[in-house]
């Protein structure tokens, strides 16, 4: 499957230099069965506790993946935020950190999100970099129950570690 942003157009891997954004995010360590139940609860409680602390939401859903293991996946589900927030009902605050990054954007289904990563990866090696332990995934598309899989574009992003 090609890489597409929304309006269908070919966003192939390439080099961005991205600022630090503040965020507010709820961390955890889940195995990966665990991962859906894991979003949905973060993006059900965030919103909320955003609006609550007077912070606006600044763009679109992000999960953030600092070790991935056979048996678990440590990460953070959020979102940019205008400000930081307090700790609240597991909510805290964070950041996407500034650097240089590796970027494509996905068009379809999460299922194969694993083989974007791993595509991204390896166009890295090729340009003689290496992949940080850090990795973002930017949901362009909120998905709902009744839409089509395909129609899901997601932008991935892998911190240099140079």
């Amino acid at each position: 499957m090609a890489d597409h942003i929304a309006d269908g157009s070919v966003a192939g891997p390439g080099l961005v230099d991205v600022a630090e954004v503040t965020t507010a995010v709820v961390r955890g360590t889940v195995p990966p069965f665990g991962l859906r139940d894991f979003f949905d609860t973060s993006f059900r409680v965030l919103p909320e506790v955003v609006a609550a602390h007077g912070a606006a939401i600044g763009g679109p859903a992000f999960g953030l993946y600092r070790g991935v293991s056979g048996e678990s996946i440590d990460l953070e589900a959020g979102f940019a935020v205008g400000k930081a927030v307090q700790p609240e009902r597991g909510v805290t605050p964070g950041r996407l950190s500034a650097g240089r990054v590796a970027r494509v954007v996905h068009a379809g289904n999460f299922d194969a999100l694993n083989n974007a990563w791993d595509r991204l990866n390896a166009w890295i090696g090729e340009q003689g970099g290496v992949a940080g332990p850090v990795r973002w995934e930017v949901y362009h598309t909120q998905p709902t129950p009744d839409m089509d899989p395909s129609d899901l574009c997601t932008e991935l992003n892998w911190l240099s570690s140079d």
